[in-house]
């Protein structure tokens, strides 16, 4: 996927959330707006279906980002380009707090359709789909964009929400990486669905959108076989990170920022040993988060150390 400046445009910045609009989404809005045109009396209705396109799939991203900081999260970016929307969100490493970030996108689609419901229902009731025929079928077309948009991201196929709500299920009951690992391969199959799919209609836009989804299932299969790997690294006793209680692994899996050299912290009392450069704080390989030296002696609260993933140093 693109980054959140690589051929964008940045167009505002909302509760501490930068939009970014990448310069794609307007070569597609003119082929989406050109290959409608006659469906109305004007292409400015065309026009206002892609608007409301735009919004629909922002308030479906703020959903993400909210949710994530909502739950102690990172989340100040948002892309929208071609394929929908990208929130940048950054949960915390726990199952409950990444199925709401991720849940959380789906939900303003099903919050949307009764206030569209009754749009609907309000322009009947007053005889305005007579009067206005455009209006009625605009507010329609607005009915079913927000309808397909939900139904196509919670389809269990990762990187998709639905995928991702899948492995946050699966991760309450076998860790971190295998729920990665089951859902990626479910993922798998239902991209080679969605490829039978693009063949069988002879659509570019499918093919497109399964290879995105190809590399991305792809990607977490392989962070899957690193994150099952480290589960089963040997823990340091006598530690455990503050924020989730994971002791941390055994081993040269921290990079000092000076020499470029992996030590083990823990091992050296957070002091790199090769050039001597002295860390206060320490990152936990499975949270991700910093924490000081001090706070991380686990011998006072030894029923709450548990074995969690890590990941290398990168």
């Amino acid at each position: 996927m693109p980054t959140a400046r690589q051929g964008s445009i940045h167009l505002f910045r909302l509760a501490g959330i930068d939009l970014f609009l990448h310069w794609t989404w307007f070569v597609m809005a003119a082929i989406e707006i050109e290959s409608r045109s006659g469906t109305y009396r004007s292409v400015l209705w065309n026009g206002l279906e892609y608007f409301a396109l735009f919004w629909i799939v922002l308030l479906h991203e703020f959903g993400h980002a909210l949710a994530c900081r909502q739950v102690g999260g990172t989340a100040n970016r948002i892309m929208l380009w071609p394929l929908g929307g990208v929130a940048y969100v950054d949960p915390p490493q726990r199952p409950g707090a990444m199925l709401w970030s991720i849940a959380a996108g789906p939900l303003v689609n099903v919050a949307l359709l009764p206030v569209l419901l009754v749009a609907s229902g309000t322009v009947h009731a007053f005889g305005w789909a007579q009067i206005v025929p455009d209006f009625n079928r605009f507010i329609n077309t607005v009915i079913f964009i927000d309808v397909a948009l939900l139904i196509f991201n919670i389809l269990p196929i990762y990187p998709l929400d639905g995928g991702q709500i899948l492995r946050s299920l699966l991760w309450f009951v076998l860790g971190r990486g295998r729920s990665l690992a089951v859902t990626t391969v479910f993922g798998f199959v239902g991209i080679a669905g969605f490829v039978g799919l693009a063949v069988w209609r002879h659509s570019v836009w499918l093919l497109v959108i399964s290879g995105y989804m190809l590399i991305n299932c792809w990607s977490g299969l392989k962070g899957a076989r690193v994150l099952i790997r480290n589960e089963k690294l040997p823990r340091r006793a006598g530690f455990a990170c503050p924020g989730c209680r994971t002791a941390p692994p055994i081993g040269d899996f921290w990079k000092c920022t000076q020499c470029g050299q992996l030590f083990d912290t823990f091992q050296t009392g957070a002091v790199c040993p090769h050039c001597g450069t002295r860390y206060d704080t320490t990152m936990c390989l499975h949270c991700l988060e910093r924490r000081p030296m001090g706070e991380w002696n686990a011998s006072d609260r030894p029923n709450e150390h548990i074995a969690g993933a890590g990941v290398p140093a990168s």
